[in-house]
């Protein structure tokens, strides 16, 4: 039995490595333009992953390439060209395809990320702290090598490549990590994801040095596996990015098309709206990452459109771009007065207008998750988690679909401060962050409530299987362990579900939750209840 299991988990390895293959193509279109070769390459990478799917039995492989395939057809049908449906399609077959991997001793229906093939090397002076990000690491799947010397460093690194570097400046010696770093990076045709560490805060030329070794990221006093595994994840290509959307307001039919097929062909999805009066509306239903102005409408001055939707506060931030045929300069800055971050000329480049927006929406992205996320956790802040509970039954009774709402509480957590110390207080809130992200789904919302409080929308999810995930998630977490003295310590959570039912709100939802969440705690805590 035994080994028929092995055999299973080895079958399910081949075509998670096949998965990737799809996943990297796909990659590399958020990056470039649609051509006839990445058709072909996702093609013929999606009809090998069916092929093996279907031979080494994983029906979930095998409908997502089915599903994939089946939107190449319609891009086919459609001349080649790629449109918002079809990207909104293939965006959620390819993310359903990165939640597909299994791990050992996980339900094989369950789906996860797809642990990386190839270890993570961590090179810290710190053998403690090396000791402990490795087990966590591992535990969250990511398997890692720690080492204490740069000669067993070099002798791995000759053996096989890591899928990212975790490097202390001062590895072996003061500055000694910055220029081992350089060093093994010289002569590879794909450089490797390297993240900096450093104990004590460092001066901009270290940081400048570290830049030019190719770090990508630099940590500094503390380095948790939290925060370590989102960023490995995302330089790896494992995390799934949601394509950039963006409104297009123009009056021109014509010219608002041009416009979205140049940016449906770069992965990007659009909505084209030709009546100005409508954009509100459109914003708050499509939620765009950026807007694209026409600045001269005849019922509508594109100017105008930019000062009402600024008015809006949760539109404050969206980047505006107007894209016009004025060529005036004076004209051009004065409207980017009236609430626009760039002016573009009409004709443009399409490759100078899908650059442009990339690096607009990219940087408001980054900016509104600093505003929006706990700065601990990575999570939504209470404020936001409130706001996309409204917008989840706003959906939910639109599309007349289940809606889950959970509460979780850290069980004796002021015991776990008192005796251990804020610190490690900090670490199992991150850790908790992390248990949830990994095993919750891409279009679940999960904020920190407060304090040792987190929050959970679950669209699209009724009660009895809110449930049934949170109980999962409740018991792996107890298993977790944190290195401390004299005993490692391990943590549990209690959590209260309500649903959405015909006539409640938000403020009942969230008053439903608590209950039961409080209903837990006098149960005994370390328990899922439901009100």
């Amino acid at each position: 039995m035994a080994d028929q299991e092995e055999l299973k988990q080895h079958f399910a390895q081949r075509v998670i490595h096949q998965a990737r293959e799809v996943l990297d193509v796909w990659q590399q279109l958020q990056r470039g333009e649609w051509s006839e070769r990445h058709h072909s390459a996702l093609d013929d990478a999606t009809q090998r992953l069916r092929r093996f799917a279907e031979r080494f039995e994983q029906p979930e492989h095998s409908a997502l390439a089915i599903g994939i395939e089946d939107c190449l057809g319609d891009i086919r049908d459609n001349r080649g060209r790629l449109s918002s449906e079809t990207i909104a399609t293939l965006s959620q077959l390819i993310y359903r395809l990165a939640r597909t991997g299994l791990r050992h001793n996980d339900p094989l229906t369950q789906p996860f990320l797809p642990p990386l093939s190839k270890p993570v090397y961590l090179a810290l002076q710190n053998d403690q702290r090396a000791d402990y990000l490795m087990r966590q690491l591992e535990f969250f799947s990511m398997s890692a090598q720690a080492f204490d010397s740069e000669m067993a460093f070099r002798a791995a690194m000759h053996q096989r490549h890591p899928a990212a570097i975790v490097m202390d400046v001062d590895f072996t010696g003061p500055g000694a990590g910055l220029r081992l770093a350089e060093q093994v990076q010289q002569g590879l045709e794909d450089k490797l994801p390297i993240l900096f560490f450093s104990h004590s805060e460092t001066d901009t030329p270290t940081r400048l040095a570290a830049v030019r070794a190719g770090g990508l990221e630099f940590f500094t006093g503390t380095l948790d596996a939290s925060t370590l595994l989102e960023k490995i994840e995302i330089f790896t290509r494992t995390a799934h990015s949601e394509p950039i959307r963006v409104l297009i307001v123009d009056d021109s039919r014509a010219q608002a098309t041009h416009t979205e097929r140049v940016l449906n062909n770069a992965g990007i999805i659009t909505r084209m709206l030709i009546e100005p009066i409508q954009a509100i509306g459109a914003l708050a239903e499509f939620q765009p990452d950026l807007i694209i102005l026409d600045m001269y409408m005849p019922d509508c001055m594109g100017t105008e459109l930019a000062k009402v939707i600024r008015q809006h506060e949760r539109y404050v931030s969206v980047p505006i771009i107007y894209l016009s045929a004025e060529d005036d300069l004076d004209k051009q800055l004065d409207a980017m007065g009236e609430g626009g971050d760039d002016f573009l000329t009409k004709p443009i480049k399409p490759s100078h207008l899908i650059a442009t927006v990339r690096t607009r929406a990219a940087r408001a992205r980054s900016l509104k998750a600093r505003i929006v996320r706990d700065s601990l956790t990575g999570l939504y802040n209470h404020t936001h988690s409130l706001q996309l509970l409204e917008d989840a039954r706003f959906q939910a009774r639109r599309d007349n679909r289940p809606l889950s709402f959970a509460m979780l509480d850290i069980d004796h957590f002021k015991r776990v401060n008192d005796t251990y110390g804020h610190p490690m207080g900090d670490r199992v809130i991150r850790s908790l962050a992390l248990f949830l992200k990994q095993r919750l789904r891409k279009t679940d919302h999960i904020g920190r409530y407060g304090g040792e409080e987190f929050a959970v929308v679950l669209p699209d999810t009724p009660v009895e299987a809110a449930c049934k995930v949170l109980n999962d998630i409740r018991q792996r977490f107890a298993e977790l362990r944190f290195p401390a003295q004299p005993q490692d310590l391990s943590c549990t959570f209690s959590c209260g579900i309500s649903e959405l039912s015909a006539d409640t709100d938000v403020k009942t939802l969230t008053q439903q939750a608590d209950e039961a969440l409080y209903r837990a705690k006098r149960s005994g805590r370390n328990r899922v209840e439901r009100f």
